[in-house]
């Protein structure tokens, strides 16, 4: 009846337990590291698209994106959106970044518990798993610096 113990989700009773667990940990550690990566590169777009509207003319016409659909508006209407949006999502990374550390640290906290060591070849692949090829994405800015 030892196997009983396995459901209640805190103490794994067998070393293919504690394997999944762990493995589970780390898959969301990454998918988390993945998130803010993604998040982050948001962010460095918006600060691009802030950079290259802000000198121009507040009344000049840009188009923004907004669900799917390209509408035309006014620098001075999309320059506060945009800058608030770039707002938010640094406060969600910063949240994100804190449950990183969190997880991070239950992670090492098992890790001590269970006796778990990495390969290095294993650690390795994992720390690269997170990153998606293509680093510089483009951002659709438009002709605004040749008018």
């Amino acid at each position: 009846m030892s196997h009983k113990g396995e459901g209640d989700g805190k103490e794994p009773v067998n070393e293919q337990a504690v394997a999944n667990l762990y493995a589970s940990m780390r898959s969301d550690i990454n998918q988390l590291h993945s998130k803010i990566t993604e998040l982050e590169m948001e962010v460095s777009e918006h600060s691009l698209v802030i950079n290259a509207i802000q000198p121009l003319n507040p009344s000049r016409r840009c188009y923004r994106m907004i669900g799917g659909v390209l509408v035309e508006r006014t620098i001075k209407e999309v320059l506060p959106a945009v800058q608030r949006n770039k707002e938010g999502l640094e406060e969600v990374i910063s949240r994100m970044n804190e449950a990183l550390e969190k997880k991070k640290k239950e992670l090492s906290e098992f890790e001590a518990k269970y006796k778990i060591r990495i390969r290095k070849a294993d650690g390795d692949v994992k720390d690269e798993t997170g990153r998606k090829e293509g680093s510089a994405q483009g951002v659709l800015v438009g002709p605004a610096g040749e008018n």
